[in-house]
């Protein structure tokens, strides 16, 4: 447990009765990109609050470095149209910052031409920049990142992982991230979990994407939506790591206590 900046065990959170999240067993390490992926309703947002301390679970724990840094980046930002509120002024709420360090943020992310307009102008590629450079600022030792790539164009989604990836070598973060973007999130992930109240399948990518929990859950169609298929001559075991083709064979993704399948 010590690489990790945060872990949790057998978390269950219960609402008026219902399981809404039930024996969630997961860990973020520096350096690695986590991302949930699973239907609404599957219990991905109740997971990301219990992560970041806003929600207690019903039983299980959930265990953070000491002193956690955390950026976290919501699904979206509404502002009342009324509101005149820069993006300067918006990035200055993190207590401490001016406009140089709001600017360099800004750049980071590539979005530094919208430092003075008002925060209800951006297009919503921009917006998901700024909240990116928002989370930057708090310098995180672990980015929350709650649908990126909302609002944003299929292009502008691609370039979006392609940034999150960067910052991922730039500052040596953990990341942890929820997407139903199948599609573009596989190659830019390093683990995926498959959660729906329950982890159902998590491993590597490619791996996931054959799972039969995995193609239960996002139909038969699944695999060949979410893997960017790259052709080479090895297998990854669990954490992406190559292993031999015997070792291949031997190993299996991990499945939840709850599914009936594999």
């Amino acid at each position: 447990m010590s690489a990790a900046l945060i872990h949790l065990q057998q978390v269950c959170v219960t609402f008026a009765g219902q399981n809404v999240l039930d024996n969630i067993e997961l860990s973020v390490e520096p350096g690695q990109i986590v991302t949930l992926i699973g239907p609404n309703g599957a219990g991905k947002t109740t997971l990301v609050k219990a992560v970041l301390g806003l929600l207690k679970p019903t039983s299980g724990s959930v265990w953070r470095k000491p002193k956690l840094r955390v950026g976290y980046m919501p699904q979206k930002l509404h502002v009342d149209p009324t509101l005149p509120l820069s993006v300067l002024r918006f990035l200055r709420l993190v207590p401490g910052v001016d406009r140089a360090q709001a600017l360099a943020a800004l750049k980071e992310v590539g979005a530094e031409k919208v430092i003075d307009s008002p925060v209800q102008s951006v297009s919503g590629g921009e917006m998901q920049r700024v909240l990116l450079a928002r989370a930057l600022l708090r310098k995180p030792e672990l980015l929350v990142l709650d649908e990126p790539v909302q609002g944003v164009d299929v292009a502008g989604q691609a370039e979006l992982y392609s940034l999150i990836t960067r910052l991922r070598d730039r500052h040596g973060c953990g990341v942890l991230m929820v997407s139903h973007d199948l599609h573009l999130v596989m190659s830019t992930t390093d683990q995926v979990v498959c959660l729906n109240r329950h982890v159902c399948c998590s491993g590597h990518p490619e791996q996931v994407s054959n799972d039969p929990a995995f193609v239960e859950l996002f139909g038969k169609n699944a695999p060949s939506l979410a893997i960017y298929h790259h052709h080479h001559d090895h297998a990854h075991d669990l954490h992406g790591s190559v292993v031999s083709e015997d070792a291949a064979a031997a190993s299996a993704h991990v499945h939840g206590e709850g599914c009936k399948h594999g």
